[in-house]
């Protein structure tokens, strides 16, 4: 049901030149840095703002980074934005200072359309070694990126291989009855307007039918055809058997927006018992593409701990 939404994952190393400064969470220097390198090398206009850009709906960036809906859009017709086709996942550690020649190691997932830019994901990185990154502006070198165990890039011969390994999701059965989520990032989930802090397993399949067809629809150019209600309405009455979680504050600083914005959600373990067997393609799909807002920073990030029958 889902299959036509093609996804690839790179593992990125950078080898420190110069001493870096990171915060503990470097979801926002890794994409914010991103963000700022891609628009030097690529923006042609150099305006401040791509909404009123006559390229935006022809730009690498623009595509990439800001992702506006086509004017033709049937969906998100009165958002800015659309989701954004690739997510940064940090690495999952507390370490803040990296010294000259220690290795910073991160996933980058492409969707859909998003996959033919890696050639430009490459290029922005190498130039963010350049100009440096964190507090005081380290440099570092893109060692090599990997696409499972393959080697598709190194710095020694500054060739991209062309990459052809589609992640491809597990197939389950219907007979799924008990089944745990272990939260790793921050996950702001939004129900009612609000980002909540007590997250039922409705909430969650919504979110993921949102992002998934948002996805499906902006990047790989097909309209859902799914019973959105049926499907929110099976998921109440799955139950939760068990909840561990607690809130994580984390802030980050906005150029465009001259401000330091909150960005917190829970982490932790969540269980649940029902007929799960229909929801999983989309929680398969989800452990890919995150969950939530901020995804593209690595927030929402979960995994399927246990499924058992």
């Amino acid at each position: 049901m889902l299959s036509h939404v093609k996804l690839q994952k790179f593992r990125l190393t950078l080898r420190a030149k110069e001493c870096i400064s990171l915060p503990p969470y470097k979801g926002s220097a890794l994409r914010g840095g991103f963000g700022h390198a891609f628009r030097k090398v690529v923006c042609a206009v150099r305006k401040e703002n791509c909404d009123d850009c006559l390229l935006k709906h022809r730009c690498a960036y623009s595509y990439v980074f800001e992702t506006p809906p086509p004017p033709d859009t049937t969906m998100l017709r009165k958002y800015p934005r659309a989701p954004h086709p690739f997510v940064i996942e940090p690495p999952d550690e507390d370490k803040e200072i990296y010294e000259p020649g220690e290795a910073l190691t991160f996933s980058l997932v492409l969707i859909g359309k998003g996959r033919e830019y890696l050639p430009y994901f490459v290029y922005a990185f190498e130039e963010l070694g350049k100009m440096g990154i964190g507090k005081g502006k380290g440099r570092y070198v893109v060692e090599e990126i990997r696409e499972g165990n393959d080697v598709i890039y190194t710095a020694e011969s500054k060739r991209l291989s062309n990459p052809n390994s589609l992640i491809v999701l597990p197939q389950e059965t219907n007979n799924v009855h008990r089944l745990s989520l272990s939260f790793i990032t921050p996950a702001r989930i939004k129900y009612d307007e609000q980002i909540t802090t007590d997250p039922e397993f409705h909430m969650l399949i919504r979110n993921l039918l949102r992002r998934i067809s948002s996805l499906s629809y902006f990047h790989e150019g097909i309209k859902l055809e799914l019973d959105y209600q049926g499907i929110i309405d099976r998921s109440m009455a799955v139950t939760m058997t068990r909840k561990d979680i607690s809130w994580n504050d984390w802030e980050r600083y906005s150029s465009r927006q001259d401000a330091r914005m909150n960005l917190g959600g829970f982490v932790g373990n969540l269980e649940f018992a029902g007929e799960l067997g229909e929801f999983m393609p989309y929680l398969r799909l989800g452990e890919f593409v995150h969950i939530g807002k901020a995804t593209s920073f690595g927030l929402g990030k979960y995994v399927i701990q246990s499924n058992k029958s």
